[in-house]
């Protein structure tokens, strides 16, 4: 392996880096998939090519370059080469369709569009609403729904270019990812390369502890942060091979692991109890991993975990898209209990805040609020959204939005809630609000409500229920409203659980008063969507 120097802060930029391992390590494998295994070298001149066409369709430093596209190499060539440029990649969810796309690819204001030809018919249904922007199909169409397209070999045929990677600021934004929409809509967080960065040094290099040898495998999907920090970018910092898998599958994963001869991997939300609870093999512990991190566990499970499958599990942390790293633990400490998100790193300063601002007593609840000491810590705003950006500190310190409480003895922090309202399931964080906003669009919904049911088997997930006032007479079956949902919004947005009610619960002020449909919970009369006939389109 060959671990990049990043004590000059000229050196924090992925094009530099890149290049730095194109010389030093340039015949190590970097990306691998069934069909190509591409060297650091290989990557450097591929994405001088990819720069060299992006430019020529006018791509220049600042300008935003949407990528809806798969897990393939292909994304993280084209995120690369579009740094390189000094510009900004944007992925856009490949479950995304209908007017959930449209908003997003309109929100991005992107210079280019980059499509998967999987995923072209999404975006052929609403290019008559789309600026007449390049798009450019990625991979091969046998008859191409969309207009006046450019080809993605054509880029690559491109003379290509050399980069002055000095014309690149550490601080500068790098790439934007777009929330859940906790609050409201989805926002566009701005993050420079010094936030990718410093998660992977002061957290994902330091749990993984890579040697020569190592071999990351990720089945995580490209347009999540943990994708990039756990696999990608780490590799490229590191100068390790990273695996990239198209998705996550129980019945082959251990195979797969074995194929690649991985040694490291992250699993999100019940992906780890999936594999928990899948039949037991008498030689589930011979397997090439040697480290995965498995969010979340329980600390029964992830005893569990670790000793049928020989390896060893990372420790706790925290993180989001507006600071991808704010807490993590890494010493085995007995006092300090797995769940833990443990402290803050050497770079910022966490404290626990009222909604005034001010810090909270110890054990006392507060949002978790974090202080960069250095630049470029956290994000650098919300892509045109001043309002929101002011609105996310209190001074100096940035508010997570989460809960947490700090216990005395240890000075460890510990995760209590998110503020907002909004549910995780299967590692996805989903607003309830957004959820509402699809199911109220179906002509027989009055009222609705979309809230969490705790999910028994993995702690801190929910599974997502709607609770449904209809329009009077309104003649409509619990499937029909799951397929409303699903063909207009993510697949993930239709429910588990439905009750078509008389009411809802509401405050003088006329808002849902959700505990108690919290409380309530499911009742006997409940639609599951496990035991219908529905079938989810994804």
């Amino acid at each position: 392996m060959n671990q990049v120097d990043l004590s000059d802060v000229g050196s924090r930029t992925f094009p530099a880096i890149l290049h730095k391992q194109s010389l030093e390590n340039g015949s190590t494998e970097f990306l691998v998939t069934d069909q190509r295994r591409l060297t650091f070298s290989d990557v450097e001149a591929l994405t001088d090519h990819l720069a060299g066409g992006l430019r020529s369709l006018g791509v220049e430093a600042s300008d935003r370059v949407a990528l809806m596209l798969g897990n393939d190499i292909e994304m993280v060539l084209l995120a690369l080469a579009v740094n390189k440029l000094g510009a900004i990649w944007t992925p856009i969810n490949s479950e995304y369709k209908g007017d959930w796309l449209l908003d997003n690819l309109l929100r991005c204001r992107y210079k280019v569009l980059l499509v998967d030809a999987s995923l072209e018919l999404r975006v052929a249904e609403v290019q008559d609403k789309l600026p007449s922007d390049p798009i450019v199909l990625v991979g091969d169409s046998e008859s191409p729904a969309l207009r006046n397209f450019i080809t993605y070999n054509s880029l690559l045929a491109t003379e290509a270019i050399t980069v002055t990677h000095t014309d690149i600021s550490y601080g500068d934004t790098c790439s934007i990812l777009w929330t859940s929409g906790t609050t409201g809509k989805s926002k566009g967080v701005m993050q420079s390369y010094n936030c990718w960065i410093r998660a992977i040094v002061y957290g994902a290099s330091k749990q993984y502890n890579s040697q020569g040898g190592d071999v990351i495998y990720n089945t995580l999907p490209l347009y999540h942060s943990a994708a990039w920090i756990t696999g990608i970018y780490r590799a490229l910092l590191e100068g390790i091979p990273c695996v990239i898998e198209q998705k996550f599958s129980v019945t082959s994963f251990w195979d797969r692991i074995s194929e690649f001869k991985a040694t490291q991997t992250f699993v999100l939300g019940a992906m780890g109890v999936f594999l928990l609870n899948a039949p037991e093999k008498a030689d589930d512990a011979k397997n090439t991993l040697k480290t995965a991190g498995v969010v979340p566990l329980s600390a029964e499970q992830r005893q569990q975990f670790e000793h049928r499958f020989g390896l060893k599990i990372t420790r706790g942390g925290l993180g989001q898209s507006e600071c991808l790293l704010v807490c993590n633990q890494l010493e085995e400490r007995e006092d300090i209990p797995l769940h833990a998100l443990g402290f803050s790193v050497a770079d910022s300063e966490v404290c626990l805040m009222d909604d005034a601002g001010l810090p909270v007593a110890d054990e006392t609840i507060g949002e978790i609020c974090v202080k960069p000491l250095e630049p470029h810590v956290v994000f650098n705003g919300y892509f045109d959204d001043a309002f929101a950006t002011q609105e996310a500190f209190f001074g100096q310190w940035y508010r997570t939005g989460d809960l947490g409480r700090k216990d005395p003895k240890t000075g460890a922090l510990f995760f209590v809630d998110r503020k907002k309202d909004a549910i995780r399931y299967a590692g996805r964080n989903i607003s309830t609000m957004e959820v509402e906003s699809v199911a109220i669009r179906h002509p027989a919904v009055r009222e609705v409500a979309a809230f969490g049911v705790a999910l028994a088997t993995v702690e801190g997930e929910h599974e997502l229920k709607l609770n449904i006032v209809l329009q009077s007479e309104a003649d409509i079956s619990y499937e029909d409203l799951a397929g409303f949902i699903n063909d207009n919004a993510p697949y993930y947005f239709v429910p588990r659980y439905m009750d078509f009610v008389d009411s809802l619960p509401m405050t003088p002020t006329n808002k849902v008063q959700k505990f108690k449909l919290r409380e309530a919970g499911v009742g006997t009369s409940t639609w599951d969507l496990k035991s219908s006939k529905y079938t989810i389109k994804r």
